[in-house]
């Protein structure tokens, strides 16, 4: 079990129905502290990875253990050594470690759900706005990491050590797993970077003989070929050997630019400008993370990022997420590239496909013949379909005299209507809906041509479409209409013109997991399209599966204008969802201060518990949000309500070593000796534990009792001498902390700073003696 917890209780903290959860110690588990069913995740060279389930409280983990006998438990070693300066690592954008399994030579780290990016990118299309926003929160965590005193320099970065949590945004894990240390050798060094399958990623200057350690340019660069990735969803010198690209990177060779879709955002170039930025040849001419984060950032707010996601069960109890603007590679076709084209005897290597994939499509409309259009090519692609995603009319017209078949579907069930669409070829949609090219067919995930406009935004498409027959309120297979995909990705004009096809049943139409359009707009905060569905009649009450409704959404992911629509529309303000969490809970847990703010002014009860007993407040305290817990407080919000197992919020804020929000709640008349229910910790007692010095201060001016007992009889300055923290001591006996208390063990803190073999806390106690 954990060698600073004595209670069962303390696990409680973490569950938080699913919250966040932020490492509030570095732990030593044993390897019965989790049930038997480990689940391999992974396995390289180095390392295994395992899911993991604690019995108490069935928290899931990763656990990575080290092969010793290959050497590479080195970045354990150093975790034990350093283990003070990893209580530290708390960034967002960071895997969190929770821990040490010595017996497995293990790390217990956070479990990341939806794995790593390189498998992401291997096996879904991602659109603009998510690769924006996963650029940017790598930038972001790699900043972090160069802000450090000294910089932490990650060593090894690349998109399989980039994982995804529950909704696909990014944390950096692996960092100084591949350690520079002063003496080693350069050739050990690459050794190390290669046998890891790092080639791609590391820069010019290491292939040289210059013995220089790696600097922080190290990690721009390899961020330069992460960007390439994402933008391209390819492999970098995919097929070379490492020699090849030792010497093509020496020689100042980089992955294709070409090959990044030409079909681009605003904002792609200045993206492109980055990443040739960062893999310059030259290290002194690479940017900063300091200074990449703010181009970055700037980059994704202009494509308007979309926030968290909800989720699907799947049939294994568990969840999975659904991104439909995640996607599959079944929604996107391009013409194959050149090695790829299918011979053809008649025009040798002029090849009608490959006049197609050079546009020479004068010579191809003299090269066809009827033969050609009835030719199957691989995946049941005909020629009509490589001729509409050329984007040329006058051939595609000419394809169809030829007797091509205009429904003519491809193995994944795509037409050339769908084609056309994708690539927003109005005249060429035209030219085919002329031809009776049906409105009707689907792929294989039952989206139509008209979904794949809507999702574009595309109304010229819509209007199209819509005029020649198309349901407007078709569903594919998870359930999702063209108005639900308009919906989330803010097409108001697209919107407009469903509406106007459809009936009033059909703005309330759900998805598989229960979303209405409402829902969809409100998660993103497209303000004018809820209120559109709203004067069309959209039930503000509609809950999900889940029981959230509209304003739950909105008032989670911080969208004040959504949140202020709804209100104006007569929401339910203290719906409760699945776990008994309100718009307030979630408002509060994320810290919208200005959210909670009108709730409560529109009626909403400060004091509404969840399923576990948490109020707003306990969730506020819990994530460090001080100026809510103020709000909160000031409209009526008790700062010594008791949740789960007794905890008030104080005791959450203690624990969380947030001293900010333990200084706002004694202010507010908190109770610092109020006892915690099983085992009678005090928040001093916690505060001692989780090392929170300043919480300590704040307790002790607040007159917290120094010599509290909890059922184990031990006081705050056991707790210290066990943790070794000599400032808490020092304020803890200042403060008239009894040295002779035995705890029920029959130790002292001197006994326990001696069987601790904390040394300053046994000089300080017996000095004092």
């Amino acid at each position: 079990m954990l060698d600073s917890v004595s209670s069962d209780s303390l696990w409680m903290l973490v569950l938080m129905d699913n919250c966040e959860r932020t490492p509030w110690s570095f732990s030593n588990f044993n390897k019965d502290s989790f049930e038997a069913d480990w689940i391999k995740l992974a396995e390289g060279r180095f390392a295994q990875v395992y899911k993991v389930k604690l019995k108490l409280g069935r928290l899931t983990y990763a656990l990575k253990s080290f092969d010793t006998n290959l050497g590479a438990d080195n970045f354990y070693r150093r975790l034990i050594c350093e283990k003070s300066e990893i209580i530290k690592m708390n960034c967002k954008y960071i895997v969190s470690i929770y821990g040490l399994c010595s017996e497995a030579n293990a790390v217990v780290m956070e479990y990341m759900s939806n794995g790593s990016l390189n498998n992401l990118l291997a096996s879904h299309i991602l659109m603009w706005p998510k690769k924006f926003q996963m650029i940017h929160e790598v930038s972001m965590g790699i900043n972090f990491l160069h802000s450090l005193t000294p910089p932490l320099l990650h060593l090894n970065l690349k998109t399989s050590n980039i994982l995804l949590d529950d909704h696909l945004h990014v944390k950096i894990s692996d960092f100084d797993l591949i350690h520079w240390e002063e003496g080693m050798s350069t050739k050990w060094f690459m050794e190390n970077l290669t046998v890891r399958g790092n080639t791609s990623y590391i820069p010019p200057e290491t292939f040289s003989e210059c013995s220089d350690p790696p600097q922080t340019t190290f990690d721009v660069y390899s961020f330069g070929i992460v960007i390439w990735e994402i933008l391209t969803q390819q492999k970098p010198y995919a097929g070379c050997s490492i020699p090849t690209v030792i010497l093509q990177v020496s020689q100042g060779k980089r992955p294709s630019v070409e090959i990044i879709p030409e079909q681009k955002p605003h904002g792609c170039d200045q993206m492109i400008t980055i990443m040739t930025q960062c893999w310059n040849q030259d290290r002194r001419k690479r940017p900063q993370f300091s200074d990449i984060v703010k181009e970055t950032d700037t980059l994704s707010e202009s494509l308007k990022i979309c926030g968290s996601l909800q989720f699907q069960k799947n049939d294994e109890g568990g969840q999975k997420p659904h991104h439909p603007w995640l996607v599959f590679p079944t929604h996107q076709i391009t013409l194959p590239e050149m090695p790829d084209l299918p011979s053809d005897d008649q025009c040798g290597k002029d090849s009608i496909l490959s006049l197609l994939y050079r546009k020479d499509f004068s010579s191809f409309r003299q090269s066809v013949r009827r033969e050609h259009v009835y030719k199957k090519f691989p995946d049941k692609k005909n020629l009509l379909h490589y001729t509409v995603a050329s984007g040329d009319v006058e051939s595609v017209e000419h394809v169809l005299n030829l007797g091509a078949g205009v429904n003519c579907v491809t193995a994944k069930g795509y037409t050339a209507l769908m084609i056309a669409s994708l690539y927003r070829y109005h005249d060429i949609l035209s030219l085919l809906l002329e031809h009776g090219a049906s409105t009707t067919l689907r792929e294989e995930e039952l989206w139509t041509a008209l979904h794949f406009a809507a999702q574009n935004g595309d109304d010229r498409t819509v209007r199209l479409l819509l005029d020649k027959g198309a349901a407007a309120d078709v569903q594919e297979k998870a359930g999702w209409t063209p108005l639900h995909l308009a919906c989330q990705n803010g097409h108001e004009t697209v919107v407009r013109l469903l509406l106007s096809r459809l009936s009033e049943e059909a703005v309330e139409e759900r998805e598989a997991q229960g979303r209405t359009p409402l829902h969809l707009a409100s998660t993103y905060g497209h303000v004018n399209i809820a209120k559109l569905l709203l004067s069309q009649g959209a039930d503000p009450n509609a809950t999900d599966c889940s029981l959230s409704t509209a304003l739950h959404i909105s008032a989670e992911e911080g969208h004040n204008r959504a949140v202020r629509q709804l209100l104006k529309s007569g929401v339910t303000v203290d719906s409760a969802d699945s776990r008994g969490y309100t718009p307030l809970h979630l408002a509060a847990l994320h810290g919208h201060t200005g959210i909670c703010r009108q709730l409560l002014l529109n009626g909403a009860s400060p004091n509404t518990r969840t399923l576990q007993e948490w109020t707003p407040m306990h969730l506020a305290a819990l994530k460090g949000h001080d100026a809510t817990v103020v709000q909160l407080e000031s409209q009526g919000g008790c700062v010594n309500a008791r949740g789960s197992i007794g905890w008030t919020p104080l005791h959450l804020a203690c624990q969380q070593n947030e001293p900010n929000v333990v200084e706002k709640l004694l202010e507010a008349n908190a109770d610092p000796n109020v006892y915690e229910d099983s085992d009678g910790w005090t928040p001093l007692h916690i505060a001692c534990t989780s090392v929170s010095v300043s919480s300590v201060g704040h307790l002790v001016s607040h007159h917290a009792n120094v010599n509290a007992l909890n059922a184990g009889k031990a006081t705050p300055l056991h707790l210290a001498a066990q943790h070794g923290v000599l400032p808490i001591a020092k304020a803890l006996v200042l403060n008239g902390a009894d040295k002779t208390l035995l705890d029920s063990s029959g130790s002292t803190p001197l006994d326990v700073a001696q069987r601790c073999n904390k040394l300053e806390i046994l000089k300080l106690l017996k000095e004092l003696r």
